[in-house]
């Protein structure tokens, strides 16, 4: 090997460590800050082979292996039957790495065809079935919280996608309740930049899957609002950090919810604050 190879490599890993460290000091951050995991959890971490779920799977490994209390992982993907999909792949890597996995198979790339009319993605429907599949299997394991691998880039694109398309100032939240009420689900990577997950991947040399619903469409509006997104970031660095903040900074009395601020009461809060003015003014001169 030259010498000039060494010193791309030297530099290569300085790099990654970088990230790497990175990487955990985030998940742990939003682990802790929204109390995502306690003593005794067992986590069905859901593996779509992905270079999302690949790098929030390796980091609660590295969690667990340090953390001051005990939970367990358990992966799961969803074989969704889509043609050309390579079975062997996520069985031949978890075994290796040593975690314990399930494979659920499910034909759910079939039904999105048939029901999904000509020209229409097909994002929502299949997410819709992969989340009832992956939530009821959860049950059946004992699980007792689900991780998912949104990052937070992602969670900065769907608030986006609800403004813009929606009518609606909605984002991810790093932890919820299931509609159902019945799972709880994480999201360990939300404080994570996705081109450190990239770097974090490409480096690790996971075994992506590719998707072929999803990845084979064009002009997806998740697509639109990523380019917005990316050409800010290139533009107005720090940009994508004051949304992400913003995000965790919220202040109802400044928008125009009825549902999370009661306008209404205004003047009758106005005078309750006016009394109890002239109440301390009164005790005072006592």
């Amino acid at each position: 090997m030259s010498t000039a190879q060494e010193a791309i490599e030297r530099k290569e890993k300085v790099a990654f460590n970088k990230v790497q460290k990175r990487l955990r000091r985030e998940v742990g951050r939003a682990i802790e800050d929204y109390n995502m995991i306690q003593e005794g959890d067992k986590i069905m971490v859901c593996l779509s082979g992905g270079k999302d779920s690949y790098t929030m799977l390796d980091m609660l490994m590295s969690l667990q292996r340090s953390a001051p209390i005990s939970f367990e992982l358990i992966a799961v993907n969803l074989d969704q039957k889509q043609p050309g999909f390579p079975e062997h792949v996520l069985p031949q890597y978890l075994h290796g790495i040593g975690v314990p996995y399930h494979i659920l198979e499910r034909d759910t790339y079939s039904i999105v065809q048939e029901k999904t009319p000509e020209g229409k993605t097909t994002c929502a429907l299949c997410s819709r079935l992969r989340r009832g599949n992956l939530y009821g299997f959860a049950q059946e394991i004992g699980a007792t919280k689900i991780a998912l691998g949104h990052h937070r880039d992602d969670i900065i694109e769907t608030l986006f996608l609800n403004m813009f398309y929606g009518g609606k100032l909605k984002a991810m939240p790093p932890k919820l309740r299931s509609d159902d009420g019945e799972n709880i689900v994480i999201r360990p990577l939300a404080y994570c930049r996705e081109k450190d997950i990239t770097t974090f991947s490409t480096y690790r040399k996971h075994p992506i899957i590719p998707c072929n619903l999803c990845g084979s469409q064009d002009n997806l509006q998740r697509q639109v609002i990523k380019q917005m997104l990316n050409q800010w970031d290139a533009e107005h660095p720090g940009r994508l950090e004051n949304l992400f903040t913003a995000i965790q900074n919220v202040a109802p009395s400044q928008l125009a919810d009825t549902r999370l601020f009661s306008f209404t009461e205004l003047e009758q809060k106005q005078g309750e604050i006016k009394r109890q003015q002239k109440l301390n003014v009164v005790n005072l001169l006592r």
